[in-house]
């Protein structure tokens, strides 16, 4: 064998010496061995009997930054595609399987990775990965299969802009917001570019766009790591290489002033808006302080967001605001619906709120709260062994160590009023620096949301989630 056991990789110090579960400082990571496979291939291994199941997390590079121009989609599908059957198994038989022994398996893409994410009993694990590995390695790819998951794609989005365009609020905020700039792609793509995809396209995308030099596996639960360590080379450590460079983004650039896509449903009874700038990447040193500081502002039901908008005034059921975190900087974006009547007073009291944050900052109170809430929501993040391998996986893939999880109380401890003006500064926009984002009666709102900046409109019908070029 040719493995190369890589534990520097997390900067673990060592195999031996398990990490107790939990520490008086919060939740630890249990403790993992980790190797790379002759391809490329990284595993991570987490042995927990406490249960007799298991949980894989298979994460491959690439995502939908791999679509190609035009073609955005292609990987939301091929994730859709790889569960209707692979290897010797069509859809029907790929799905009794994992029915008959009461398993989960499962495909989704985002905007730099596709995932798998499969659970079973322990001694069902030859039969995970039997179909881990012919979904990655030996998809059928049917034309036929292809066609239902396309259609249900379009129709999917047709249906949300017929009854509940909430769904898609982020897909438009994004594309105005990073529109030129591979974030602003919909990962899902839109009824445009989902036509356009032909089956063609999703097999030139897992020649070109998925192999075993991007695969990241982390397994959690009842098993010998030795014995699986071995399982999985000969499984996966020969799978071919993609055809194609890892794609990879720039930093988005942040939006200066204030521009304003008015998207037009007419007859709508609510405005729904978004109001966004570039934020932070999921590394970034100052992302724990980001998150004392969200939770305050829109980060939970009692934030000064939702207290503004809902529980005062009641012009919402619902106000939030959040990071879109990846290898780079997402959007940080603020989102809620409101009477069509309402519209500018609801956007006004949200752009006041946030004025408020940067003029204010926080309280002694609200950071001793906040920090009070994170520390008691974090550790049933980390409970279940499908969320401790996807947690380790996100690490992998980031290239972050233990400290992400062992020290997180700490950092979060540690967040003091400095720290928090500093994240406010450096990483909440300005009112004044905003992309916006309305879905709305057009005829009804149009005059009255001009003095946010300059409008540009398009319909809601319209086959994409971005004014057609000029």
């Amino acid at each position: 064998m040719n493995r190369r056991l890589v534990l520097g990789a997390l900067a673990l110090a060592s195999v031996v010496g398990a990490l107790p579960a939990f520490a008086a400082a919060g939740v630890q990571l249990p403790r993992f061995v980790s190797s790379t496979l002759p391809n490329g291939a990284i595993v991570a291994l987490v042995e927990k009997r406490d249960t007799p199941l298991l949980s894989l997390n298979a994460t491959v590079r690439g995502g939908a930054l791999g679509d190609a121009p035009g073609r955005d989609g292609t990987a939301s599908l091929f994730a859709d595609l790889i569960q209707k059957g692979a290897g010797e198994r069509n859809a029907a038989q790929f799905a009794e399987a994992i029915e008959n022994v009461g398993g989960s398996l499962s495909a989704g893409a985002g905007s730099e990775a596709l995932t798998i994410r499969a659970t079973f009993l322990a001694r069902d694990a030859d039969l995970m990965l039997e179909l881990v590995a012919d979904v990655l390695q030996r998809p059928r790819l049917e034309p036929a299969e292809f066609d239902q998951v396309r259609t249900l794609a379009v129709q999917s989005i047709a249906a949300a802009k017929d009854s509940d365009p909430r769904a898609l609020l982020g897909s438009y905020g994004d594309a105005w917001l990073l529109r030129g700039h591979p974030y602003g792609r919909p990962v899902g793509g839109s009824e445009s570019t989902l036509a356009a995809i032909e089956l063609g396209d999703v097999q030139h995308f897992y020649r070109d766009q998925v192999g075993g030099d991007r695969l990241i596996i982390t397994i959690v639960g009842d098993f010998d790591a030795a014995a699986m360590a071995q399982e999985l080379e000969w499984k996966f450590g020969a799978w071919r290489k993609a055809a194609l460079p890892l794609p990879a983004a720039a930093a988005p650039a942040r939006a200066t002033g204030r521009t304003v896509l008015l998207v037009d449903k007419p007859g709508a009874t609510q405005t729904y808006f978004w109001l966004g700038n570039v934020g932070a990447s999921r590394t970034d040193p100052a992302r724990t302080a980001q998150s004392v500081v969200n939770t305050v502002f829109g980060g939970r039901f009692t934030s000064m967001l939702n207290t503004e908008l809902r529980i005062k005034s009641g012009l919402t059921y619902g106000a939030s605001a959040g990071f879109d975190r990846g290898s780079q900087p997402g959007a940080f974006s603020i989102s809620s619906f409101t009477e069509t009547s309402k519209t500018v007073e609801a956007i006004d009291m949200a752009l006041a709120t946030l004025a408020r944050l940067h003029q204010d900052g926080l309280s002694a109170e609200q950071l001793q709260s906040a920090r009070s809430y994170i520390l008691g929501q974090f550790p049933p993040t980390l409970e279940t062994n499908g969320q401790i391998a996807a947690r380790l996986a996100d690490m992998l893939f980031h290239g972050l160590g233990p400290d992400d999880v062992n020290e997180y109380a700490t950092r979060v401890a540690q967040v003091d009023a400095e720290a928090a003006r500093k994240a406010i500064e450096q990483s909440f926009p300005r009112s004044e620096n905003l992309a916006i984002v309305l879905i709305g009666d057009a005829e009804k709102i149009r005059d009255a949301v001009k003095k946010y900046g300059p409008v540009t409109e398009m319909k809601l019908t319209d086959p994409r989630f971005a004014p057609a070029a000029k």
